[in-house]
C-alpha cells in the first residue's frame, strides 16, 4: 500500500509539475495584440507624423503597433504590404489608401480572415471598410482653398492645383468641391479660371518639377493650390528659387515646419492643415474599438479617443461612414513662428 500511494504522489507531482510549465509556456507564447497602419510612401513628413501618432495611441493602450509605408505611393505596394499583415495576423490594419478601389481585394481577404479595416486620411471604397478617419470635412477643405485663392489672385486671373496622385481619393474629392465651389459661385469667380491640375504623385523630385511645368506653361498664374504636404513645399521653394514672390502665391495644406520659411517670405501667404499626430492617434484608437466588438463603424456609434475626446461615425459622401477630426487650422505670418517647432 505504501508503495501503491508513493506511486500515486509522484504521478500526481508530475502531473502538477506538467501544467505548471505548460502554463508558463503558454503564457510566454501568448502575443499582445498587434495593430498596423499603412502609410502611402515613405519620405513623407506628413506620413511620419501621422505612424507616430497611431503608433502612440496603440501603445497607450497596451497593444504593439506596426507601421509601415511602401516606397513608391502606389496600390500594387501597398498590396504586398497588406499581403504580409495578414500572414502575421494582425489585428487590425488602417491604410491611407493609394487608390479607391484597386485595394477592395486585397482588403476584403484581410477581413474575412477577422482582420478590422479602417482607413485614414486618404479613403479606401467603403466596402472595403468599416469606417473612415476624416481628417476634416472635405467640402470645408475644397470650398476653402478656391476662396483662399480668389483673396490672393486679387479676384481674377488664372490658379492652377498640384495634387498627389490622379488616385488619391481624398485629394480628389477635395479637387471636386473645388470645382463646384467655382461652378456654383460663376458670379464671383468669373474671372478666376482654373487652367490645370497637375499630379505630383506626393514625390518631391516631380512636384517641383510639375510646378516648374506650370510656371512655363501658364506665365499668368497668380495662385497654386497644393493640398498634399509634399507639393506645397515644393511649389513654395521653385517660387522662392526663381524668385518670383509676389508674383505666383501658393496656398493649400502644409506641415508648419516645413512652409514656414514660404509663409514667412511671402510666397506662401497662408495655409490649411490639421495636426497629422492627432489623425494617427485617433486612428489608434478607433482600431482598439473595432476589435472589441461593439463598435461595427455604423452611423451614430460612438467611442473615446482618450485625449481628444469623444466622436461619433457620421455619414460619409462616398457611401460608407466616416469620423471627422475637426475643421481646418489657418497658419500664417502671425502664429507660423509658434506651430513650426510643433510638427
Amino acid at each position: 500500500m505504501n508503495k501503491r500511494l508513493l506511486m500515486v504522489l509522484v504521478i500526481v507531482l508530475l502531473v502538477a509539475q506538467a501544467t505548471a510549465v505548460f502554463a508558463a509556456g503558454a503564457k510566454e507564447g501568448a502575443q499582445v495584440q498587434r495593430h498596423a497602419f499603412i502609410f502611402k510612401n515613405t519620405g513623407n513628413p506628413y506620413g511620419d507624423k501621422q505612424m507616430e501618432g497611431f503608433a502612440a495611441g496603440i501603445k497607450e493602450q497596451g497593444f504593439e503597433a506596426i507601421t509601415r509605408a511602401p516606397d513608391q505611393p502606389t496600390a500594387e505596394a501597398q498590396i504586398q504590404i497588406i499581403e504580409q499583415l495578414i500572414a502575421q495576423r494582425v489585428a487590425s490594419i488602417t491604410i491611407t489608401g493609394n487608390d479607391f478601389d484597386a485595394l477592395q481585394p486585397v482588403l476584403t481577404r484581410a477581413k474575412n480572415q477577422g482582420i478590422k479595416v479602417l482607413s485614414a486620411d486618404s479613403a479606401v471604397n467603403p466596402a472595403s471598410r468599416l469606417t473612415h478617419i476624416n481628417q476634416a470635412d472635405s467640402e470645408m477643405i475644397g470650398r476653402t482653398l478656391i476662396q483662399a485663392a480668389f483673396d490672393m489672385a486679387g479676384g481674377s486671373g488664372d490658379i492652377a492645383i498640384l495634387s498627389a496622385t490622379s488616385q488619391a481619393s481624398n485629394q480628389n474629392l477635395w479637387i471636386e468641391w473645388m470645382k463646384k465651389e467655382l461652378a456654383e459661385n460663376a458670379a464671383k469667380y468669373a474671372n478666376l479660371k482654373l487652367v490645370r491640375v497637375a499630379y505630383g504623385d506626393d514625390l518631391r523630385d516631380k512636384s517641383v518639377s510639375e510646378t516648374e511645368a506650370l510656371l512655363q506653361s501658364f506665365p499668368n498664374l497668380k495662385v497654386i493650390i497644393a493640398p498634399t504636404t509634399v507639393g506645397i513645399a515644393a511649389a513654395g521653394r521653385v517660387i522662392t528659387d526663381r524668385k518670383l514672390i509676389g508674383k505666383v502665391k501658393v496656398t493649400g495644406l502644409g506641415l508648419p515646419s516645413e512652409m514656414a520659411e514660404y509663409i514667412e517670405n511671402g510666397a506662401c501667404p497662408y495655409m490649411f492643415l490639421w495636426n497629422p499626430i492627432d489623425v494617427g492617434y485617433l486612428s489608434a484608437y478607433a482600431a482598439v474599438a473595432a476589435t472589441k466588438g461593439s463598435f461595427t463603424g455604423a452611423v451614430g456609434q460612438t467611442f473615446s479617443a482618450s485625449r481628444l475626446g469623444n466622436f461619433t461615425v457620421t455619414k460619409a459622401s462616398d457611401g460608407g461612414t466616416e469620423v471627422l477630426l475637426g475643421a481646418p487650422f489657418k497658419f500664417e505670418p502671425k502664429n507660423i513662428a509658434m506651430w513650426k517647432t510643433v510638427y
